[in-house]
């Protein structure tokens, strides 16, 4: 599987409701998206996710279900 690094740029004001929305349906992955691990900055304002896939289209799904409070970025790894 392909490796990938997301990193999610919080709007500003969307932080609180972001973490409402996980803490009650979770990280909404579609079926063939895996995270591996994530961290965040000391701001508390960008989150870092590993995560691997075969198919990158996954990405672009799952961040429509979120980018009412992030913005997004795809970087491929390997």
């Amino acid at each position: 599987m392909k490796k990938y690094m997301v990193i999610e740029k919080f709007k500003p004001g969307c932080i609180e409701a972001n973490y409402q929305r996980y803490n009650s349906l979770g990280r909404m992955f579609p079926e063939g998206l895996h995270y591996l691990n994530s961290w965040v900055n000391k701001e508390l304002n960008v989150c870092y996710q590993l995560m691997e896939s075969n198919d990158s289209e996954l990405f672009y799904q799952w961040f429509k279900k979120w980018d009412d409070f992030v913005d997004f970025e795809l970087v491929p790894l390997d």
